[in-house]
């Protein structure tokens, strides 16, 4: 972004200067990364109550077209997950790919429940790339299917063992929901779009409001004992956690998916027919592997690796750290980064250099801490 323009402003700005919280910059927005608590017992809190996080920068948007299959495979040529089979409530991560299967943007959508929303899908990407999206999806669109960006909403996360308990109080519908669905409901007579689901690995919701009403969400949300607004340092933290891929870090255009370990997200129908950017070349990694692979490392002692550090074997550098940090749940430094397919299994030793110093660390399988997703046992089962 040009550093010129003035930085934007989600519509619970205010509210988290009264709260004292310190901003900064980030994807064009002036976003809380703490509050006067400290990232460490915002992250704690989360794990154990219920973490509150303004995801207003998000974009979002409809894709809209005549009947759902329609505007699925309007979709699906533009990203590997198959939608055209999700049923009315369900959600489903996936990527947008570049033609040679690189990553443009990871992103969620959701099919509505509602039936007069047949033909419309929801979909929320990451805050710093939703301008280029939503013009790369735009431009490949067929006639009849349509991109509507919906400035207007906001965008709240509450997450933790907790959130459920105090979703019951203000949106009973909610606590139904299964991991990944949605529905439309109403919290404390406000028109919202609730779907459990969430970035920390903790059981939680994403709710989708009018900005307008968004700061009267927030400050009932935080009325709750169980509640305190966490920043996006904490949110970080709880994410690199959970094993969950950052856009521009762990994932990029330089990356497919079968190399960033996101294989489950590209279902078999897809795997098997193709027809997405860089098919071609996803097939054969699935067939053969990939020439790198995505995992999770634990260092010894205490200091902590960040992005961009070399990973080493035998001296020879085979990769490089994407996303590194302290782990507060686990009272020990951690790390995700690309190594060759032969280094790849949970338990080989690996060298790290920090300050060019090498430390020992072991490949982890991800997530380092597990995690607490609402699955609702199947019929029958």
């Amino acid at each position: 972004m040009d550093h010129s323009e003035p930085l934007l402003e989600t519509p619970l700005f205010s509210a988290h200067r009264a709260l004292g919280a310190r901003m900064v910059p980030f994807a064009g927005y002036q976003m809380p990364v703490q509050y006067p608590d400290g990232i460490l017992a915002e992250h704690g809190w989360a794990r154990i109550h219920a973490g509150l996080f303004d995801v207003s920068h998000m974009g979002q948007a409809l894709l809209k077209g005549p009947d759902h299959a329609t505007t699925a495979r309007a979709l699906e040529a533009l990203a590997p997950a198959d939608f055209l089979n999700l049923a009315p409530g369900q959600q489903r991560y996936s990527q947008l790919l570049a033609e040679d299967g690189g990553i443009i943007d990871d992103f969620m959508v959701t099919r509505p429940l509602a039936p007069e929303w047949d033909g419309t899908l929801i979909l929320v990407v990451n805050a710093a790339c939703k301008a280029g999206d939503f013009a790369h999806i735009a431009a490949h669109l067929p006639a009849g299917v349509t991109l509507i960006e919906r400035p207007e909403r906001a965008l709240l996360a509450l997450q933790g063992p907790e959130a459920a308990a105090v979703m019951a109080r203000h949106c009973p519908q909610a606590t139904a929901l299964d991991f990944m669905t949605s529905i439309p409901t109403d919290f404390d007579g406000i028109p919202v779009e609730v779907s459990r689901s969430g970035y920390t690995g903790e059981d939680g919701f994403e709710i989708s409001v009018e900005n307008e009403s968004a700061p009267l969400l927030w400050a009932a949300l935080l009325a709750e004992p169980e509640v305190k607004a966490i920043g996006l340092g904490a949110r970080d933290s709880l994410r690199l956690e959970a094993g969950l891929c950052l856009y521009g870090h762990d994932i990029d255009l330089s990356t497919s998916p079968i190399e960033a370990a996101l294989n489950w997200s590209i279902q078999k129908r897809r795997r098997s027919e193709g027809g997405f950017p860089g098919a071609g070349r996803i097939q054969d990694e699935l067939a053969q592997g990939p020439a790198r692979v995505r995992v999770g490392l634990r260092l010894e002692g205490r200091a902590p690796a960040r992005e961009g550090a070399e990973i080493t074997s035998d001296g020879a550098v085979v990769g490089r750290v994407t996303s590194g940090g302290f782990a507060p749940t686990l009272g020990a430094p951690i790390a995700m980064g690309y190594v060759p397919p032969a280094l790849s299994a949970p338990g080989t030793r690996v060298d790290v250099l920090v300050r060019g110093k090498a430390l020992a660390a072991t490949v982890a399988s991800l997530p380092f801490v597990p995690t607490r997703y609402a699955r609702k046992p199947k019929a029958g089962a």
